[in-house]
């Protein structure tokens, strides 16, 4: 069992189970052909996370933690068919969503501004836009998506639409089809990006979805950087008639000297939604709940695809 977490740091692991450690370092801590379930390094670059993909003949389970498994999708072909890839669902909903709402609010309430104007010590006084009232859309309604309108109620927002890959109702309400965000985009001042980074959902937000962003809107990406067409973006944020709110980009990490940086009326953070001192303890009782599944044999949680099938 390969753990980026120091298993002695994790209480009620099943005993009897071979716990090594490997956070990406360059050597492994066994032969990778030996392990049956392995978590991925988290917040580590694809590749790294990748590495002993190919080696492992063993493995049974795969476990991100991560609500995203775009980064380890492209090694999963060296594995053997009927391998589980498992997501950390339940890990960074409470995180990302007050990301979410923080950026959302410091960019409407114009807080960068202010603390550019305390550097300077300027009272940069006058009206801001409020979140109050305003009609919301969240794109990608999965457990981050719903967690993201959980925090929205208390704002007193005028309404919130809710979009995802296939066609729904909620006790919130509808949710509607990709199909539909033509019609939806006009009518929202904040249109909110939660979905997963798919071959479907790559550069998504381009020209023409940007295009039909009313004018005054607020773009906020919490869900992958390639989601945006950054050229796109660019572009439009160029005209002033959007503003945007980023915590993921495309390149990320987002080099020196990129035109984002100095684009107008961006707020840029850095892919910071997951880390928190939330996600350690949640991370444990995944890791924890999953492995005893493991061991009993029973169903596991969050299970995303199996290789070998039509979903992988």
């Amino acid at each position: 069992m390969w753990l980026p977490i120091p298993p002695e740091e994790i209480d009620g692991l099943p005993a009897g189970l071979d716990y090594r450690f490997w956070n990406g370092a360059e050597d492994f801590p066994a032969d990778p052909a030996e392990c049956a379930f392995y978590v991925v390094p988290y917040m580590k670059a694809p590749e790294l996370g990748q590495r002993p993909l190919p080696e492992m003949s063993s493995a049974e389970v795969v476990q991100t933690l991560s609500a995203g498994i775009d980064h380890v999708e492209a090694g999963l072909k060296h594995l053997r068919p009927g391998v589980r890839l498992c997501n950390a669902r339940g890990v960074h909903e409470a995180s990302t969503a007050e990301l979410t709402l923080t950026l959302i609010l410091a960019s409407l309430r114009g807080i960068p501004d202010f603390v550019r104007g305390q550097d300077q010590g300027e009272w940069r006084h006058g009206f801001r836009p409020a979140l109050a009232d305003r009609n919301v859309l969240i794109v990608g309604y999965g457990s981050i998506g719903a967690a993201i309108e959980d925090r929205l109620v208390p704002f007193e927002v005028a309404r919130v639409a809710r979009v995802a890959r296939s066609e729904r109702t909620t006790a919130r309400g509808p949710v509607h089809p990709l199909t539909e965000l033509p019609a939806l985009l006009p009518e929202a001042d904040v249109v909110v990006l939660s979905t997963p980074l798919t071959e479907t959902t790559r550069h998504l937000v381009d020209a023409e979805f940007l295009a039909r962003m009313k004018d005054g809107a607020l773009l906020v990406n919490v869900a992958r950087g390639p989601v945006v067409d950054t050229k796109a973006l660019l572009a439009e944020l160029e005209t002033g008639r959007i503003t945007a709110a980023l915590d993921v980009t495309d390149p990320e990490p987002l080099p020196r000297g990129h035109p984002l940086w100095q684009a107008p009326g961006v707020l840029i953070s850095p892919h910071v939604g997951g880390p928190t001192s939330a996600f350690l303890p949640r991370a444990k009782r995944l890791l924890v709940d999953q492995l005893h599944r493991f061991v009993n044999r029973e169903p596991l949680r969050n299970v995303i695809l199996t290789t070998g099938t039509t979903h992988a």
